[in-house]
């Protein structure tokens, strides 16, 4: 799911099979039709509140919805009971407690993305790299959704 034009003709010249702009379509059901209505198997949602109330109407039987974040601004509250129904798992991640609780997995984890990228499975896009005098402006556009892919700051 991405949030405009720009960036789901970015998703789709990447390779993703199916794109949604968020602002013209409504998820939950382009999942249910490329499903045939059986749902997605695993969600990530760095966004919370509504996209994430609205991603339990379309997890599939034994699904994950995966917590990552609440950028959103709000904080969804989980209806258990629907988790029961549907029989999916609700699994919080947050990324940062690794370092305390398992900092030897955070340098395989390191490691394995390092591999990948030198291989050419995986390929960051960067698209934009920035000068110091214009790291604020690239934040406030980070913050506005207007970004499409990394935003790096180069000295």
């Amino acid at each position: 799911m991405v949030g405009g034009p720009e960036k789901a003709k970015v998703a789709r010249t990447l390779g993703a099979d199916v794109v949604v702009d968020r602002h013209t379509e409504d998820f939950v059901e382009v999942v249910k039709d490329v499903t045939g209505g059986r749902g997605v198997d695993v969600v990530y949602d760095p966004v919370g509140g509504d996209a994430y109330q609205r991603s339990t109407k379309c997890i599939a039987f034994e699904g994950r919805i995966l917590v990552v974040g609440f950028a959103g601004g709000q904080i969804q509250s989980a209806a258990l009971n629907h988790a029961l129904v549907k029989n999916y798992s609700i699994v919080g991640l947050h990324w940062g407690l690794y370092a305390t609780e398992n900092p030897a997995l955070v340098r395989v984890c390191h490691d394995e993305l390092t591999k990948l990228v030198a291989d050419g499975l995986a390929k960051p896009l960067v698209s934009e790299r920035l000068a110091l005098d214009a790291v604020a402006d690239g934040l406030q556009r980070l913050a506005d959704g207007t970004t499409v892919g990394r935003v790096a700051y180069v000295s």
